[in-house]
């Protein structure tokens, strides 16, 4: 999301946008010396929340709502979207206080634009409202661009965001990526939009367990412990990965589940209250047999295996660093006659390309 800032020396509004690994700014409106700050500084937060409400329908589509339908997350999400075609007429036309009565807009996106266009209203500057409509436009563009798999120009502010689906676009990117180096290029991280290229990257984990599963005899599941035995490495979440790949969780399956766990987290939900008592009653009846483990127990018990600060993010690193991992176990352990990792991952890969279809 883009977020405005107030230049108080220059009197203008800064627009200040993430994309991934770096963040650039930029100035796009200077405003009157005669306008108070404060409307000011008003205008910038409101254009803020509204840059955030627009960019969460690209981070929760309607598609990844687990409930569809009339009067449910998934319909209010769709609307959510569906009100970018009332932004530029609330920005014009916003609803304005009457008799001591404002009338507030349901829909966030919608009224986020309505704020917007109040404090345009306050501040009553032809061509500042007109520099904000244009801002807000390119906003949305970006957003749909992102929704296509095209993260050029502004939308490559999706770099920086956790989003709970995947463009299949960007997954056949990442893909390519891997293709040319399994152990994951610079360009997975300034390139792709890191949901996608964690699908891609636990189907290419997959293909380097296998791999090295044949050339060593270990089980697929227990190769990251064992490499974190050669080398530090976060060998917990891949390994989970890896169990679910191997009950029949094709990638996007596997990958989108455990992102919006995380997402659910990040917003103080429980992703899975069942799964979490079911954790919670096996600490407990371990309790039983050494009640000093009990302690220790609950201080590892986690909603999400992920940091859900940074979910994508975190899990596209730990995959990478699980194919490492295989690497440091084939090195390790084959024999001789066994062949180069890489080419064997690569052909492994190649081979089951249907998993990320």
């Amino acid at each position: 999301m883009t977020t405005y800032a107030f230049d108080e020396d220059r009197h203008a509004i800064i627009a200040i946008q993430e994309t991934g690994p770096s963040r650039a700014a930029a100035t796009f409106a200077y405003v009157r010396r005669d306008v108070p700050a404060d409307a000011i500084r008003h205008l910038a937060e409101a254009l803020s929340r509204l840059s955030a409400q627009v960019w969460r329908t690209y981070t929760h589509p309607a598609s990844a709502a687990d409930e569809q339908g009339a009067d449910t997350e998934g319909r209010r999400r769709a609307q959510n979207r569906e009100a970018f075609t009332v932004v530029e007429a609330a920005l014009s036309r916003p609803n304005l206080p009457s008799g001591g009565v404002l009338e507030v807009a349901y829909n966030p996106v919608e009224e986020s634009a309505h704020r917007v266009g109040r404090a345009l209203h306050d501040i009553g500057d032809a061509d500042l409202s007109k520099r904000v409509r244009a801002e807000v436009r390119a906003e949305l563009g970006a957003i749909e661009r992102a929704e296509l798999g095209d993260l050029s120009g502004r939308a490559r502010q999706a770099l920086a965001l956790t989003r709970a689906d995947a463009s299949p676009v960007q997954v056949q990117a990442a893909d390519k990526i891997l293709d040319a180096d399994p152990f994951g290029g610079p360009g997975l991280f300034k390139d792709i939009e890191p949901a996608a290229a964690a699908i891609a990257a636990a189907h290419w984990l997959q293909a380097a367990a296998d791999v090295t599963t044949e050339a060593t005899g270990y089980a697929a599941t227990e190769i990251l412990q064992e490499a974190d035995n050669i080398e530090a490495l976060a060998h917990e979440t891949p390994t989970l990965v890896l169990e679910q790949l191997e009950l029949g969780l094709s990638p996007y399956e596997t990958i989108t589940t455990l992102i919006r766990g995380a997402m659910t987290v990040a917003e103080g939900r429980i992703p899975d209250l069942n799964e979490l008592l079911e954790h919670v009653t096996e600490v407990e009846m371990l309790a039983r047999q050494d009640p000093g483990l009990r302690f220790a127990l609950l201080k590892e018990l986690r909603t999400t295996p992920l940091d859900p600060k940074r979910p994508a993010h975190g899990l596209l690193e730990d995959l990478l660093g699980g194919i490492r991992g295989c690497w440091l176990i084939y090195q390790e352990d084959a024999s001789e006659d066994d062949g180069d990792f890489t080419e064997e991952v690569r052909a492994e890969a190649n081979a089951h390309r249907d998993r990320l279809t």
